[in-house]
């Protein structure tokens, strides 16, 4: 009896097979849209930059006009603590959230000709932005005593740490009020978490600039976590008690970085430390890119998750500083990222028919707000647009899509096991 040869085909291959086989039946039923849709195709940045577009747009272009506190709805969560004073910060949260994470890109030269215009009337915006949110005449002149300003005022630090062309870029008496604002926060005493992390940041900021700054106070931000907080396996707790959520990539790793690489230009006090800080955030770039599903989707963990993609924040930064470890391929994490950005901004009714953010992580749900959280609160969505600041040449965004270790995970691909940092 003879049999026939069946040939055994992998997980992967059906996978592929499949996709082929449905790709080319669609053309042979639809060639014409096919065709139309072949030519229609974005790439992953022209992607980015549309979804960034939608975020920022109504914050800036608004600020920019002097009608921020005008046309910005102000959402509060159910359980807000303080209605009046969050609702008057609340464009402060908005505007520095987006500042922190557009700032690379701000700061980029060339591209597409769309992308340069795009670019350009930002970089107009962002002037008159600033201006006008430190400006005492103006009518979206910011509040910047109190706590939650200490917060934002922080991350328009950071945004404008990143944006050196936007800081010179500004007039000498604005640059002169953006000093007045910044100053105006060291009144406030930080709670003991990562919030002493947001004044060291302006700190940060003042020495960036060659101006005035408190050492102690970027310091202690540094000691606490590199001396007493550090928990294990790449990652910090926040304050003396580990909390599984995504404050390591909110705020903790993305802000020592910046403070490290500020501090170590002033003296090399933290010479010692910064390996040390390269292996944990490496690892837990790992871990990043682990969290992130085969849909984009990932975990739905800890306080603040209504941040969307913020939670991304250490691995976009890890990718635009271009500090990913060796394990991780620039392209299958621009992958895992773009769809990140697909489930928590494509989904319906993330944005209000005007284009301002709801709360929610798909969508509306506004129940996932914390106590804290206003529709300005939001913005830091905007940290997962770090990478932009890498020209289109870049590894980044010039190499073919590539599976993340989810994608190969699930498809029956082999991938990479994983292992725990081990600090000796």
């Amino acid at each position: 009896m003879i049999r026939k040869y069946r040939p055994r085909l992998t997980p992967a291959t059906r996978t592929y097979c499949l996709m082929l086989f449905l790709c080319l039946q669609s053309i042979m039923l639809h060639p014409a849209s096919a065709q139309r849709k072949k030519q229609t195709t974005k790439s992953d940045r022209e992607v980015w930059l549309q979804h960034m577009d939608k975020v920022a747009r109504p914050v800036l272009e608004n600020l920019a006009a002097d009608q921020l506190k005008e046309k910005m709805p102000v959402a509060l969560s159910d359980r807000i603590d303080n209605k009046e004073s969050r609702t008057q910060v609340a464009y402060l949260e908005a505007f520095g959230r987006v500042m922190s994470g557009i700032g690379p890109w701000l700061n980029l030269e060339g591209g597409s000709k769309e992308e340069v215009a795009l670019r350009d009337q930002y970089r107009q915006w962002a002037l008159k932005a600033v201006a006008n949110a430190v400006n005492p005449a103006a009518k979206d002149y910011m509040r910047w005593d109190g706590g939650q300003p200490l917060v934002d005022a922080s991350f328009l630090a950071l945004g404008l740490i990143k944006s050196p062309w936007l800081w010179e870029h500004l007039d000498k008496q604005v640059q002169e009020q953006v000093v007045t604002a910044f100053l105006t926060t060291r009144s406030t005493v930080p709670v003991y978490s990562n919030w002493i992390l947001f004044s060291g940041m302006i700190e940060a900021f003042f020495a960036n600039y060659g101006l005035d700054y408190d050492p102690v106070r970027v310091e202690f931000g540094i000691r606490e976590f590199s001396e007493h907080w550090y928990a294990g396996d790449g990652m910090y707790s926040d304050g003396n008690n580990f909390a599984l959520d995504y404050y390591n990539s909110y705020v903790i790793q993305p802000y020592l970085a910046v403070m490290l690489d500020v501090a170590g230009k002033q003296n090399n006090r933290y010479k010692s430390y910064s390996p040390t800080f390269g292996q944990i955030s490496k690892r837990y770039a790992e871990i990043q890119e682990r969290l992130i599903n085969t849909d984009g989707s990932y975990p739905v963990l800890g306080r603040s998750i209504a941040y969307r993609g913020g939670a991304f924040h250490h691995l976009a930064d890890m990718a635009a500083r271009q500090q990913l470890p060796e394990s991780l391929k620039p392209a299958q994490v621009r992958s895992a990222l773009t769809a990140v950005l697909h489930k928590t901004l494509d989904a319906p009714s993330t944005f209000t028919k005007d284009g301002w953010l709801q709360i929610g992580l798909y969508g509306y749900q506004p129940d996932a707000a914390d106590f804290y959280i206003t529709t300005g609160s939001l913005y830091l969505c905007a940290a997962v647009f770090l990478p932009l600041g890498l020209p289109e040449t870049d590894t980044f965004w010039s190499a073919p899509p590539a599976p993340w270790t989810a994608v190969k995970a699930w498809a029956g691909q082999d991938f990479p096991a994983d292992h725990a940092l081990h600090l000796h």
